[in-house]
């Protein structure tokens, strides 16, 4: 083991800790260190992000080895991560009471987290494919927690379209271990022209399969339907990492492997941009429809991530640097955004039990500050000033626009466009309705059921961190540019 030994802590830390919560049966002292492991990790992830630290725990060969770095993109998915994580970590102390086996979802929420940690720090491809598989097998007891037939289907099809992709980017990996210098992430990419000459399309067919394969992680058409499937029948909490934080991780794949490991210089222009920059669209549009169509509140989000973190990969295939902004703001404002949505169906199930949309109206005046925490993420989601989504999306139509992929740019921003339109119809007509519901609603059948403190600061925390970003993102612009003005 050689480099800076405190890198290993915030990997670490949570896998034992972890362990240890899943034995403890009292539950306020069970919240209490879920709390206080979490509040750690984040503290620990924050020290280390002021640094440019790195870390070798083993060396398996020369060009094999476990490892770890710091670098801009680990600073700004890890801090993501570990805010969410917390939030949503509080919001489940009360929502998990009415589930069966708390310490078991803690147990695995808790270790999940590790492995997040584990691949937002990785040095190279061999440590974030460990990483990428371990995140799958720790948060498929997650997907499984009700332990209903149904939800052991949706766990098993989650694992295996996690693993299958996962495989497409182990392949690639056999292949860039013999054209890459090294197979260690570093800025602009790592092959070596004096290998690449005359094989140039081979690799962009390795780059091609790594992307897709990556890809189902973060729902990208054709490996998108574990996604709807596994989301509904998690317990909301769950839902709301899967969907907002987990689903990022195929993200972080496709930008270690797209930026530094092959280069956008060597990608750009080809029929591998082209091909996955029409799977993003296809993917923005198909999800928008079946969101839109979906009758089921959980499944209808679930639909809903499946368009929106194609938003992301978008952005990211333009391989421009206003693109790559629009992206990673894309990024942590829809994770922000879903989250509240999916909390916010938690809470209408813990109070109400409702699960169907034509079963929310008139919702907002039994849980208003649930609800109005819900209309601002739909908000943000559609892309409404003064919200993050709206700057966010700005940046991607400015991307696409001033991209050299000719008429893709004016599709692509087309179906931007009609997305927002689809995506304010599925969401809008819930708040609508669940505000004002119509003079036949029975409003004698109202009664108060907002939940308590710890599900509702979490998503008014969540609420106005995703408007006061959206008035005021130039610090997020900035620290994205520094990362886009070293890989461009």
């Amino acid at each position: 083991m050689s480099g800076d030994t405190m890198l290993l802590l915030p990997v670490i830390l949570p896998f034992i800790a972890g362990i240890i919560i899943g034995f403890i049966n009292n539950e306020k002292q069970r919240n209490w260190m879920v709390f206080i492991i979490i509040a750690v990790e984040l503290a620990l992830v924050l020290d280390a992000a002021l640094g440019e630290s790195s870390l070798t725990v083993w060396n398996m060969t020369d060009r094999l080895s476990i490892a770890y770095h710091i670098d801009g993109i680990a600073r700004y998915f890890a801090v993501l991560i570990c805010v969410i994580w917390l939030l949503a970590g509080i919001f489940s102390m009360e929502y998990m009471k009415h589930e069966h086996k708390p310490a078991r979802f803690f147990m695995f929420y808790v270790m999940s987290l590790s492995t997040l940690i584990s691949l937002c720090f990785s040095a190279n491809m061999m440590t974030m494919y460990f990483s990428y598989e371990l995140m799958t097998l720790l948060t498929f007891p997650l997907v499984i927690h009700t332990q209903e037939p149904q939800a052991v289907r949706a766990g098993m099809k989650y694992l295996g379209y996690s693993i299958f992709g996962a495989g497409l980017g182990l392949l690639g990996f056999f292949f860039l271990n013999s054209y890459c210098i090294t197979t260690e992430f570093a800025p602009g990419g790592t092959l070596n022209p004096a290998l690449i000459g005359g094989h140039e399309n081979l690799l962009l067919t390795v780059f091609f399969f790594m992307a897709v394969g990556f890809g189902c992680k973060a729902g990208m058409f054709p490996l998108h339907a574990w996604l709807p499937t596994a989301h509904p029948v998690a317990p909301s909490p769950a839902s709301a990492v899967l969907s907002g934080i987990i689903t990022k991780g195929g993200v972080i794949c496709i930008i270690r492997v797209t930026f530094y490991l092959f280069g956008a210089d060597f990608i750009r222009g080809s029929w591998a941009q082209t091909v996955l920059l029409g799977l993003t669209l296809i993917t923005i549009f198909m999800g928008s429809m079946l969101a839109y169509k979906e009758k089921l509140l959980k499944k209808r989000l679930a639909y809903s991530t499946v368009s929106q973190v194609s938003y992301v990969l978008f952005g990211l295939m333009l391989l421009n640097p206003v693109g790559f902004t629009g992206a990673l703001l894309q990024v942590a404002f829809h994770a922000v955004a879903k989250n509240i949505l999916f909390l916010c169906a938690g809470a209408i199930i813990y109070k109400k039990g409702c699960t169907l949309v034509e079963e929310l109206r008139g919702i907002g005046k039994e849980m208003p500050i649930v609800m109005g925490c819900f209309t601002i993420a739909a908000l943000s989601l559609v892309g409404i000033p003064p919200t993050g989504g709206f700057v966010s999306k700005w940046f991607l139509a400015q991307g696409a626009l001033g991209s050299s992929v000719g008429t893709l740019a004016i599709i692509g921003v087309t179906i931007l466009m009609v997305s927002a339109l689809l995506t304010a119809g599925y969401l809008f007509s819930i708040v609508l309705d669940g505000f004002f519901p119509g003079n036949n609603f029975n409003y004698s059948t109202v009664q108060k059921r907002e939940p308590n403190y710890l599900m509702t600061v979490p998503l008014l925390i969540l609420s106005i961190a995703v408007v006061f970003l959206g008035v005021f993102p130039n610090c997020l612009e900035m620290f994205i540019n520094n990362i886009s003005g070293v890989i461009f």
